[in-house]
């Protein structure tokens, strides 16, 4: 009877845990794609100078970046592990991202200085970027086939009594292009915004180094994990710019 109690709140658990991530993940990713097209959402307006409020903004990239980029650390993942079944690490790594996410946009504090304004022509073909780098994204992710952005694979895994298999190396679709289609798409989606205000400069400033920062530091992992078949790959595929026709070089 106790054992059959367990077992049901250890599936309740789950399910919830997976509800959570998929709901506040999927939530954090939708507004910061309306607020990278549309702009900043104005819901708290704290009336604050634009050094001020530039400070504000730099120290909310940077909250979202320490948690991003700790909670994703393997030592990190070991440490939670002590505490949960190591199932629940990636659907925790999305609900922690999700809520960090939301308050970012949540408390983001525009500026009114512009410092480009591109209009006519431009400005369709900036949006147009952004509509291109929304397909390329999903092309990237279909391409992976086992995209999980919110760690549920692992959790339905268990439920079912199963071990996912390793996940191999995929190049094919986007990645005969750049290793990081996925990344290459977001760094686009930043910068294809026709107003750019000071707020969003240095928005776009610090997420385009973080990203690049965290593609290097993730192509580390992925030659430890892979070995010479993906060292191979790097001297084909660039990074994360097409400068070069798949299969030169």
């Amino acid at each position: 009877m106790i054992e059959g109690k367990v077992q049901h709140t250890s599936t309740a658990l789950a399910h919830a845990t997976m509800i959570a991530a998929q709901v506040l993940g999927g939530t954090s990713v939708l507004l910061l794609a309306i607020f990278l097209f549309h702009g900043p959402f104005h819901f708290i307006d704290l009336r604050l100078s634009i050094p001020t409020a530039l400070g504000l903004d730099g120290l909310l990239c940077l909250m979202f970046f320490v948690q991003h980029s700790g909670m994703v650390r393997q030592s990190f993942r070991h440490r939670l592990e002590a505490l949960l079944p190591g199932h629940f690490s990636g659907a925790l790594y999305a609900i922690a991202s999700g809520v960090v996410l939301c308050a970012l946009l949540l408390f983001w504090q525009p500026t009114a200085l512009t410092l480009v304004s591109i209009d006519g022509p431009g400005r369709w073909l900036l949006r147009g970027g952004f509509i291109i780098a929304i397909l390329g994204f999903v092309w990237g992710a279909w391409a992976l086939g086992a995209f999980d952005p919110f760690g549920i694979r692992p959790i339905k895994a268990h439920l079912r009594g199963k071990t996912l298999r390793d996940v191999p190396l995929t190049i094919h679709g986007p990645y005969k292009w750049v290793r990081h289609p996925l990344y290459a798409c977001v760094l686009l989606l930043f910068w294809c915004y026709p107003d750019l205000t000071a707020d969003r400069l240095l928005f776009n400033t610090m997420w385009t180094v973080w990203v690049v920062v965290a593609t290097v530091l993730e192509e580390r992992d992925l030659v430890r994990l892979f070995g010479e078949p993906y060292r191979a790959y790097q001297r084909k595929v660039p990074m994360l710019l097409p400068w070069r026709l798949p299969g030169n070089g």
